[in-house]
């Protein structure tokens, strides 16, 4: 009996581990390169604003797809993610 429960375990550690390098292999890496103050408030509760600058990779077989710099905003207090628009210009 021994002996079939510890094969049983050495092939479920076997297959935890090709997971966790499928999960490696192919996906979306992110990165924070960094973190400042930015103007505003929250229109929610008012707190300061903070924008971090984020670097997203795409990852097909370890091969890098897709790198785009990003900029997000959010909320000091409450935490919310804070979104931009575009200014809409009117003639």
């Amino acid at each position: 009996m021994e002996g079939s429960s510890s094969s049983a375990a050495a092939s479920m550690g076997a297959v935890g581990r090709a997971a966790r390098a499928g999960a490696k292999v192919c996906g979306k890496e992110e990165k924070v390169v960094g973190v400042q103050k930015a103007p505003g408030s929250c229109p929610y509760c008012g707190g300061g604003v903070v924008a971090t600058d984020v670097e997203a990779k795409w990852v097909l077989c370890f091969l890098p797809l897709c790198l785009k710099n990003k900029r997000r905003f959010a909320c000091t207090a409450c935490a919310r993610r804070l979104v931009t628009y575009p200014a809409i210009v009117q003639d």
